[in-house]
């Protein structure tokens, strides 16, 4: 590898530096450690679900928990990726492009809600930063209320 300071951007890579890009690529899109506690006490209390599947064939959407019976999918969103208001830094470089990047994110997020709502599903959503434990406790009730219908 070249040095940092002749390092060059892949075709189409809107990485700044070597570093940044190999920062970027180690971010997960799934198996999180909050998405992970979180379906750990969920499972603990008894509940089963799908994990990073579509709750509706036809929408190429995954939810990071499906409950199909009771149709509940379950959204843990990172706070940088998805705008947390309490939480999200706009980036110092290339701050154009990312900001950008998840003023999408959201619009999706809220496209995905309406069209699971619109399709009888209730959708979830939870910030990373959230206590696992109360989210854990929202999502069992919400499913058991939902499949005691």
């Amino acid at each position: 590898m070249t040095e940092e300071s002749e390092w060059v951007a892949p075709e189409g890579s809107w990485a700044s530096s070597a570093a940044r890009r190999r920062n970027m690529q180690a971010i997960r899109s799934r198996d999180t450690k909050p998405e992970k506690l979180i379906r750990r006490l969920v499972h603990a209390k008894g509940l089963r679900y799908r994990v990073a599947a579509r709750p509706v064939p036809n929408l190429r959407r995954t939810a990071d928990m499906v409950f199909r019976p009771a149709k509940v999918a379950v959204f843990v969103d990172g706070c940088y990726w998805h705008g947390c208001p309490e939480h999200y830094v706009p980036p110092k470089t290339n701050s154009g492009y990312w900001s950008e990047k998840v003023l999408r994110n959201v619009a999706r997020d809220r496209d995905t809600d309406q069209r699971l709502a619109d399709e009888g599903w209730l959708v979830l959503r939870f910030w990373e930063h959230e206590p696992s434990d109360v989210c854990a406790s929202r999502i069992a009730d919400v499913v058991l209320e939902r499949r005691a219908r």
